[in-house]
């Protein structure tokens, strides 16, 4: 299924259009002249329009060259055709690779080899031009100097000097070789694999081409399908008999799903020659990647808004249609069109296929829909300074904030892949997600960098939706003052008691939050108490202040309204409160984080703000409202 989507993604780009021919970045052009003669190596680089804050890098120009082989990974691996690395056409080593002079010579024969049937072959002057300059290298009659950028990954290729600008694997008998030499052999009549992708006939399955650009995988590439050891093989095949897939089929495959990798991979098509295809990829940890697509080209203007979604740095990227989504309005759109998406990861040589998805497009709209719905929230992070705060939480904030300090490596691969997918399922979100987002909520409850408060909105975020899809908890945005949830109270509670601090004390080295949050929040009864005990201290201590008095009469009135929806009466002077939950469960820990956050940031409304709030919740709560007017 996964290879069948892939491979009729090739065919609807027409990637395939030349599939003796792919488009790879060549850093580097050998200009060589009749007798070998080396005229220059140039490089191809040039520096990318800037999209981001950072100052692109410059990178290498992306020619169509001769398809490479496939294993190409290991000191076995096969010589490319006409365009390949330093190792290959010189024999020399980079400042970023060494290797044995032996290695070289037999790397750069088996280079020299393949060119030199080529001019057998064809008697081309530009093939013969190339020979003679490998053939002067080999001998030591021409030394090479590398360029001091040249890396071992860097692509060499050919141009022969009468040609300027044709290189000399584009030359017209240049290209009928090496097709004549891809040519396909013809099966025998014996043949019993079949090809899972095309149902063709299939005579000893070739290797699968190598992925590119797979997060945490090798600089060479990682193979999706593999049996490179016996211990892989059953039943008798052998390698990737396990797994029949012809040629075509699996080239095809392989550069469908380099295409989704690639930010900017080039469009094949000549009319559109020098442009890019759109970005269909999220990444979403160090090493885990979202490749996404649909099966009909119509549904391209909702792919080319799906990234700009989830991520809104740039909200202008999404089209006027999808906007709403963002506020969790349903779009009423009919897409018979069906979506797939693929969570791959790399490692040491091999693809891990995390999750596959498939949809209909219209079926994921409305998930979408659903899941903004779930994260909005008020958030406490101002905006950057001259910029706007997005419109919705960026997926990667959501899910930096479940790791610690932040760090996107230290994002669990698997925890991230679970929630992409409960999202575009439309299903409950991993409860994973809820527990970690109420550990890092205790552990950098006290910091106030912009930063930290924008990773405290993400969490906040997250721990709402996880509470009304998997709990189905009835909770806003803001602060909800007809939620009488034991948790929602007391976090709300907590919140007051800071506030209240504040007032009395100013600044201090430790807050009752750096103090008290997280005991407060599983083991109510043990800590409340004594924190009520200070609070009436803190009140008195403000009372007579002119400044500050009143707002401190009014939080111990806000302290007693919430105390009487939790059913705790305030005892007589010098006895202890009783009623409070003794622990709470881990769904209650996550209403005690979002009643923190909720009424932390209701405190520092301005009256604008206030006022809105007000007219928003005078229906549901106007003893609420009307106190907030008081304040």
């Amino acid at each position: 299924m996964i290879l069948d989507a892939l491979y009729r993604l090739a065919e609807q780009e027409e990637l395939m259009s030349d599939p003796d021919y792919e488009i790879k970045p060549v850093a580097w052009l050998i200009r060589v002249a009749d007798g070998g003669e080396l005229l220059g190596i140039e490089g191809t680089h040039y520096i990318p329009k800037q999209t981001g804050k950072r100052k692109p890098k410059p990178q290498a120009k992306k020619l169509r060259i001769p398809r490479q082989p496939t294993g190409r990974a290991g000191i076995k691996a096969p010589s490319a055709f006409m365009v390949d690395n330093a190792k290959y056409v010189f024999g020399q080593t980079t400042k970023d690779k060494q290797f044995s002079a032996e290695e070289g010579a037999e790397k750069s024969g088996w280079f020299r080899d393949l060119i030199a049937e080529c001019a057998e072959a064809t008697k081309d002057p530009g093939v013969a031009a190339v020979l003679s300059f490998l053939d002067r290298v080999r001998s030591g009659d021409l030394s090479i100097r590398l360029p001091e950028e040249c890396t071992s990954n860097d692509l060499f290729a050919f141009v022969y000097a009468p040609d300027h600008d044709l290189l000399v694997h584009d030359r017209p008998t240049v290209q009928s070789f090496w097709r004549a030499k891809r040519a396909p052999p013809k099966v025998v009549a014996e043949t019993t694999s079949m090809c899972l992708v095309t149902g063709t006939p299939v005579d000893g399955a070739p290797l699968f081409p190598l992925l590119k650009k797979v997060p945490g995988g090798t600089i060479s590439g990682v193979s999706l399908l593999g049996f490179n050891n016996p211990a892989f093989w059953s039943h008798g095949w052998r390698n990737n008999d396990n797994a029949p897939i012809s040629r075509n089929a699996a080239e095809a495959v392989a550069t469908a799903l380099n295409r989704l990798l690639d930010p900017a991979f080039p469009d094949p098509r000549p009319e559109h020659a020098g442009e890019t295809l759109s970005q269909r990829n999220i990444r979403i940890s160090t090493d885990t990647v979202v490749c996404f697509w649909a099966s009909d080209q119509r549904s391209n203007a909702f792919l080319d808004s799906f990234a700009a979604l989830f991520n809104p740095d740039n909200p202008a990227v999404v089209g006027d249609a999808y906007r709403s989504l963002w506020r969790g309005r349903p779009i009423a759109i009919e897409d018979p069109a069906r979506f797939y998406a693929l969570t791959i990861s790399g490692t040491q040589g091999r693809a891990i296929l995390r999750d596959w998805f498939e949809s209909s497009v219209a079926d994921v709209v409305q998930n979408l829909a659903a899941y903004f719905a779930d994260l909005e929230i008020v958030r406490t992070a101002p905006p950057p300074k001259g910029r706007e705060l997005p419109p919705q939480i960026p997926l990667n904030l959501l899910l930096e904030s479940l790791a610690p300090l932040g760090k996107r490596e230290n994002i669990p691969a698997p925890l991230a892949a679970q929630f992409i997918h409960a999202a575009l399922r439309g299903s409950r979100y991993p409860l994973a997600v809820l527990q970690k987002a109420v550990e890092r909520a205790r552990a950098e409850v006290g910091k106030s960098e912009w930063a930290d408060l924008s990773r405290r909105d993400a969490r906040a975020a997250l721990i709402k939706a996880v509470l009304r899809r998997n709990y189905l908890y009835h909770l806003e945005p803001d602060m909800d003052p007809n939620n009488r949830e034991p948790g929602y109270l007391l976090g709300r509670l907590m919140a007051v008691l800071e506030r209240l601090q504040q007032l009395a004390l100013g600044d201090v080295n430790a807050t009752v939050i750096d103090r008290f949050f997280g005991a407060a929040s599983a083991t109510p009864q043990a800590v409340f108490p004594r924190l009520l005990k200070n609070a009436r201290h803190h009140v008195r201590k403000v009372a007579d202040d002119p400044k500050h008095g009143g707002t401190a009469a009014w939080l111990d009135r806000q302290i007693d309204e919430i105390l009487s929806q939790l059913g705790v009466k305030k005892p007589p002077r010098g006895a202890h409160y009783f009623g409070f939950p003794t622990y709470l469960a881990l769904d209650q820990q996550g209403l005690f984080m979002l009643g923190y956050h909720h009424q932390r940031h209701w405190l520092w409304l301005s009256r604008e703000e206030r006022d809105r709030w007000q007219r928003a919740h005078a229906a549901e709560a106007p003893e609420v409202a009307e106190t907030a007017v008081n304040f």
